[in-house]
């Protein structure tokens, strides 16, 4: 597989990362923070992101598939040997259908945008692979399978190579302050 390495300059690619967050549905960017806070445990996810019961379980289901990510980290395979695919891919693809079926990622940007934080850089070249088998998986309604499915660009589905760098934004949840209270 090959990469690229030529790399803006990091304030841009900051602010090149805040415009793509900013871009995603309001829904899309609470899943995408709360998905990190269950992965890096940055805050108690029951406690900042639960409003109801039905929330909690989703929130305590995505912990127990998120277990899965440190040993996922260490299984992207470095070049396309094919040896290394089933251990590896299954296990993402699993995780990839799990977010899918939580109807917050709406396209194959937001999901790579998650990812992309969740498994680092090394993990781009797979994940076209990994958002297509899941989103044509059939716990999926059929409307939005084909939704998924169009939002991958040809260019997505076959660019001949990756960038190397690692994402610099990191969205978190931020306390909203009291005007008054701040001034």
């Amino acid at each position: 597989m090959t990469t690229r390495t030529s790399q803006p300059a990091g304030g841009a690619l900051l602010i090149s990362e805040m415009k793509e967050f900013a871009s995603f549905p309001k829904a899309t960017q609470r899943y995408i923070r709360r998905s990190l806070d269950v992965a890096y445990g940055r805050s108690n996810p029951m406690e900042t992101w639960a409003r109801d019961e039905i929330e909690a379980a989703a929130i305590a289901a995505q912990g127990r598939f998120y277990k899965q990510l440190d040993h996922l980290r260490l299984q992207i395979p470095d070049d396309s040997g094919l040896d290394m695919i089933e251990p590896f891919l299954g296990m993402l693809v699993t995780l990839a259908a799990f977010d899918l079926g939580q109807d917050r990622v709406q396209n194959f940007a937001s999901f790579r945008f998650l990812y992309e934080r969740l498994l680092g850089a090394s993990v781009r070249p797979w994940l076209p692979a990994a958002f297509c088998a899941a989103a044509a998986l059939p716990h999926l309604h059929p409307d939005r399978r084909r939704m998924l499915l169009q939002s991958i660009s040809e260019s997505a589905a076959t660019a001949p190579g990756w960038s190397s760098r690692e994402s610099v934004f990191w969205p978190e949840w931020v306390e909203k302050v009291d005007q008054a209270a701040a001034a």
